[in-house]
């Protein structure tokens, strides 16, 4: 989540271990194959190969349409329904806003009904020496805060991302204590609710969740924190602590992953977990953003165990960006905003395809490549959210009785915020 970006109709019967694996194991035979036969083939048979593994239609009884051209995106994507402020999607919705899109400031303000929780990306926790300082009070925005209440009952939860060095702040009980002091100051000084904590792929990154030893301190600082926090009023309720978690790597289990029985350790010191159920793809394995079985996978990995009671404190991933990938050997591209898809519509008049078994839309165009003698052309495809893969995926949480976090508010469409 820390990446400049920190995952519907009714699912399928949950899937049995074998057909989890099979699953999970078939996505990634499909991308390497393509991955394959975009690098031997010529650009033309790839671009047409990718159409055939990709394209599919959906079941006939979607309430959203799956045919949509790109006429239709660019004449109803700022389109305001009169009722903008009913919410449509029955459980809790953290909206992340970042400085630097200053849209979704203007869009937590006007959809401000439909958002439960907001979470502005404003601290960064580090160490100084032998101390800790939280950085990031300069972005905050009181006049906004203000606008959001009185517009409003989201909680302010600010991001904070621990880049302490663990080995310095989680073997030491008064500095684990300077840290829990500091973060609570800073929520009773500004005026927060509480904060959105984000730790653990960096602790991953530090090899603290190898280490048993030090992964338990881990866990036992986050519960601390919590045990703490909830100790505080303010607004007449204690403060609250989510906690960001990124999906398992794979559909096993890992010592680095973070699991149901880590669900079950935190579940009293933790009010919300922000699942990052997006980033399915990259530049060198192109292809959709959060394919739906997948994301089902993920949450059927995290609640078992007794874990099952506590999905209500599971914010599934939605991503409000897409990605535009060059299909090449050696790969390229990113993540694309709003503007930057209506962009590509405008210039390309693409045709959209539907992938049913991913439940994204994509689309193909050609560029030439400047840094090329020759002059060749560069296939690209974009995958980037629509109003059908974003209902499917409000049913995927509605059926688990999950809650939805959205990456961020500001890189999507105005007409998306009508589903929540």
């Amino acid at each position: 989540m820390t990446r400049k970006r920190g995952r519907r109709p009714a699912p399928e019967p949950e899937p049995g271990p074998d057909r989890r694996s099979s699953t999970t194991n078939g996505l990634k035979k499909r991308r390497l194959l393509i991955s394959v036969l975009i690098f031997i083939v010529s650009p033309a048979i790839s671009v047409y190969l990718y159409r055939i593994l990709y394209d599919s239609k959906p079941d006939p009884d979607t309430s959203f349409p799956y045919d949509i051209t790109y006429r239709d995106i660019l004449l109803e994507n700022a389109k305001i329904s009169e009722n903008a402020s009913t919410r449509n999607f029955p459980n809790a919705v953290l909206a992340y806003v970042t400085p630097w899109n200053s849209k979704g400031y203007d869009l937590a303000k006007e959809f401000n009904s439909k958002f439960t929780h907001i979470s502005p990306v404003w601290y960064h926790l580090k160490s100084q020496g032998a101390e800790f300082v939280l950085e990031g009070r300069h972005n905050v925005d009181k006049g906004w805060i203000s606008d959001l209440r009185m517009k409003g009952h989201a909680l302010i939860l600010p991001r904070i991302v621990l880049e302490a060095i663990p080995m310095d702040l989680l073997k030491e009980k008064k500095k684990r204590a300077k840290v829990i002091h500091l973060i609570i100051a800073e929520c009773k000084g500004m005026d927060f609710d509480g904060i959105v904590l984000e730790s653990w792929s960096q602790w991953a990154a530090y090899g603290v969740l190898h280490d048993p030893h030090m992964r338990n301190l881990a866990l036992q600082f986050i519960k601390k924190l919590g045990q703490a926090m909830h100790s505080v009023v303010v607004h007449e309720q204690s403060l609250q602590l989510f906690y960001v978690i990124g999906p398992p790597h794979s559909d096993r289990l890992h010592e680095y992953d973070f699991g149901p029985q880590d669900l079950q350790s935190l579940s009293d010191a933790v009010d919300g977990y922000s699942l990052m159920t997006y980033d399915f793809s990259n530049p060198q394995n192109p292809g959709p953003n959060a394919p739906l079985k997948w994301v089902h996978s993920v949450m059927q990995l995290l609640l078992v165990d007794g874990a099952q009671n506590l999905s209500q404190k599971i914010f599934l991933g939605m991503n409000f960006y897409g990605n535009d990938f060059v299909l090449k050997r050696g790969g390229g591209g990113g993540a694309i905003l709003g503007r930057d898809y209506l962009s590509l519509l405008e210039k390309h008049k693409p045709e959209l395809r539907w992938d049913k078994k991913s439940g994204e839309h994509f689309f193909l165009y050609s560029t030439n490549d400047n840094n090329n003698n020759n002059n060749n052309q560069q296939q690209h495809v974009v995958f980037y959210p629509s109003l059908l893969s974003i209902k499917m995926r409000l049913d995927e949480a509605r059926a688990w009785g999950a809650a939805i976090s959205i990456w961020e508010i500001g890189q999507g469409l105005d007409y998306f915020f009508h589903l929540l």
